[in-house]
Parts: structure tokens; C-alpha cells; sequence
């Protein structure tokens, strides 16, 4: 029996970077003498085993054998004769495929160490094809590497993945969780553009596809593409250390973008009817969890009157507040400010442009909740009133902490 570590404990060490955890191969044994040694199993599709002590995970070196489409689609064989190389070649890229033995030496039969050095991601070999959830991977990987590049061979190979309807085959789920954790990296925008260059984002986010190419207007949006705009928010949504719901909805905030007539642009007029209604879909057919999908929903449809906040009545700040049920969840609302700040410094230029909007905002929450609710509701004898009368005093209450009309 051999144990080797694996995977990404080796890269992120010799890139320097903390380990967060640690897998082991283990070539030459059995389940059997795995359980004799005390390991607790707990694959249910190939034996995987927790150590006794540590509760690290132990995998026996297995290969595999494409049985079906999609990431399911396999059989895997465990056997004392299956070798450390064999195991490694079923992974995805090559710095996921360097182990180091009990001694400290590393063993890298596909060079990995080489791309570390190059700054490449590039796939191991041609199993990559056989499992769709790993262009995902490769896409995530590149927003947690920013400064690495993808392989000119691995980006070709991934639009004939693309071609021959692999991705189709992919499920709700599962892309889901890997846009969640290139949402979380670093630069999240790399992951999107690599999935563009493999001809992936069309097949996977078509609604965010179609944003790419679409002019704005260049008072507003330096930058003038769409498609650009939205991942340099996605990427502000990284840099102020958002939560995963914020990081979303400033992916999802502009796409009615895409379905605006031609002869509209550079404006984009009613975009963020289109916006809700497309993300809605969005999140429907990707099956988001409640929490990014309601963010989402909210900032597509608010983002541009929180912008023009300045400009707005205190009768129409106090709507905004109560439609977005602010009082109840402040901080969901402090959210949807982050993402809109977010779209404001997204844009070329725009990076340390004042933005007193999420301010203005603020005060108005703090003058509103100021309203004795209770009082209103004892001092009317109409109950069928109390929602009117309600609603004059929030607005009062704005106007006279913001200094802004009442309608």
C-alpha cells in the first residue's frame, strides 16, 4: 500500500498559497484492508475512506470508463493494480495532477509543475471531454488564477464539447454550484469570458451572452459595451468582498439589455421590465436559491431609480422602500444598495466617482422607521385609513429629513 497527496493541496503549496484541505490516493489496496486499518467509508460511487484520526479523505486510485452524457455518465474500476499515473490521468487539468509521496517527492507524469510555472491552465488529456462539469471547472479555475491563461489545445477541445452537445447534458444543479464558486473568487469576470471564448456561455447563460456587443450610452457608460459593463460590476461585486446573493444580482442586473430594438440604442429604454422577466427565467431554469433569486429580482428592477435617487420625490423614495420591503429586511435592502453601487463604479472610469445615492437611501430608511406605526393605527378612527394615513407620515417624515418635494 501507497499513500499519496493530491489535487489541489499540491498546487495551492507550490504556488504558495494556504491549504484549505488535503486528498490522498491510495494505490495498491482494497476496501477490505482499508476498513482493517480503521478508515470509515463514505463513497457511495467508489470507495472513498475518512481517516481515523484526521477524517482526511482517502481515495482508492481508480479509473474511469464513459458509460453516458454528462458528469454521471461513468464507470469507475478500483483494483491493487490500478497505478498512481492512471489515476492522475483522469483529472481535469494537469496542476490538479501532481501527487507527492510519503517522502516528499513529487510525482508529476503531465506536467503540471511546468504550467504552474507558465501560468497555463491546460486539461490533463482527452478524458477531459467525457464529463461537462469540468469546463465549468476550468472557467472557475480561471477566475481563481486571473493572471493564468487556458491553453489554446484545452479552449479548442471545450468548443468541441460544446459542438457535439455535451453541455446540454449538464444539470441545474451542478451549474449552479460551480457559477456560485466562480461568483466567489477572486475575479469572477474571467470565469464568464472563458466560458465565452469556449462558446459555453451561448449554451449555459444565453441571456448574458446576447449582452456582448450591445452599445450604451458613452456619457454614461464609458466603457459602451453591454457585456463589458456587466462583468466589470461582477467584478466590483469581488473587490468590495460582496455576498454571494449581491454577486449574482450584479450578473443578472442589465439583461433586458440584450432584447432592446436596434432602433433604441444606445439607449435602452424599459430595460428593467426586460431584466426582471429574463432573470426570472434565469433562476428558474438554473433552480437559484431564494436568496440570490429575490436580490436579483429586486436590483434588475430598482437599480435605475436608486440611481436617480436625487432626483426623486419623497413619495416615490418611501414606495421604493415599501416595495422592497425595506423596513422588514434592511438587510436584504443594504444588499440591493451594494449591488447598485456595484453598477455605478462598474463602468470605465467610474471606479472612485462619488456615489451619495446608498446615503440618501439610508437616511430615508432611518426617517421612516422614525414613524410610530402603533400611533397612527390607535389615532385613527377608519381602520380602512390607517395604510394612507401611514404612508403621508413616512413621506413627511423624508421630505423633512431629505429636503426633497413630497410628490
Amino acid at each position: 500500500m501507497q499513500i499519496f497527496a493530491v489535487g489541489g493541496a499540491i498546487r495551492d503549496e507550490l504556488l504558495g498559497l494556504p491549504v484549505q484541505d488535503r486528498d490522498y490516493v491510495v494505490v495498491g489496496a482494497t476496501a477490505e484492508e482499508m476498513l482493517a486499518r480503521g478508515f470509515k467509508p463514505v463513497g457511495k460511487d467508489f470507495p472513498v475512506f475518512l481517516h481515523p484520526h484526521s477524517h482526511a479523505e482517502y481515495a482508492l486510485a481508480r479509473t474511469e470508463r464513459k458509460t453516458g452524457h454528462g458528469y454521471q455518465g461513468f464507470a469507475f474500476h478500483t483494483a491493487p493494480e490500478v497505478t498512481l499515473s492512471e489515476d492522475l490521468a483522469r483529472r481535469d487539468l494537469t496542476i490538479n495532477a501532481i501527487a507527492r509521496a510519503a517522502d516528499g517527492s513529487l510525482i508529476d507524469p503531465y506536467r503540471g509543475i511546468d504550467d504552474l510555472a507558465a501560468q497555463v491552465l491546460r486539461h490533463v488529456g482527452p478524458a477531459f471531454t467525457e464529463d461537462p462539469v469540468r469546463v465549468l471547472r476550468l472557467a472557475r479555475f480561471a477566475a481563481r488564477f486571473p493572471e493564468f491563461t487556458v491553453a489554446p489545445e484545452t479552449l479548442a477541445l471545450i468548443r468541441s464539447m460544446v459542438a457535439c452537445g455535451e453541455l446540454d447534458h449538464l444539470v441545474a444543479e451542478r451549474v449552479w454550484q460551480e457559477l456560485a464558486k466562480g461568483l466567489m473568487e477572486v475575479r469572477p469576470s474571467r470565469m464568464f469570458e472563458v466560458l465565452r471564448a469556449g462558446g459555453a456561455l451561448l449554451r449555459l447563460l444565453p441571456e448574458l451572452d446576447r449582452l456582448f456587443g450591445v452599445a450604451q450610452r458613452a456619457d454614461y457608460h464609458p466603457e459602451v459595451d453591454t457585456g463589458v459593463h456587466v462583468l466589470m460590476v461582477v467584478d466590483q461585486s469581488a473587490q468590495r468582498a460582496c455576498a454571494l446573493p449581491v454577486r449574482w444580482a450584479a450578473l443578472l442586473h442589465d439583461l433586458g439589455k440584450g432584447s432592446t430594438p436596434e432602433t433604441d440604442l444606445p439607449r435602452h429604454p424599459g430595460h428593467e421590465e426586460r431584466s426582471v422577466e429574463l432573470a426570472g427565467e434565469v433562476c428558474a431554469r438554473l433552480k437559484v436559491p431564494v436568496d440570490c433569486r429575490d436580490l436579483a429580482l429586486l436590483v434588475a428592477r430598482y437599480h435605475g431609480k436608486v440611481h436617480r435617487a436625487h432626483e426623486l420625490t419623497a413619495a416615490t423614495i418611501v414606495r421604493l422602500l415599501e416595495n422592497t420591503d425595506a423596513l422588514r429586511r434592511p438587510g436584504r435592502f443594504e444588499q440591493l444598495l451594494e449591488a447598485c453601487a456595484c453598477d455605478f463604479h462598474g463602468r470605465l472610469g467610474w471606479q472612485e466617482r462619488p456615489y451619495p445615492a446608498p446615503d440618501l437611501f439610508r437616511q430615508a430608511l432611518l426617517a421612516v422607521h422614525s414613524v410610530n406605526a402603533a400611533a397612527i393605527a390607535r389615532a385613527c378612527p377608519d381602520r380602512t385609513q390607517i395604510a394612507a394615513r401611514l404612508h403621508a407620515a413616512r413621506v413627511a417624515a423624508v421630505r423633512q429629513a431629505l429636503s426633497v418635494p413630497v410628490t
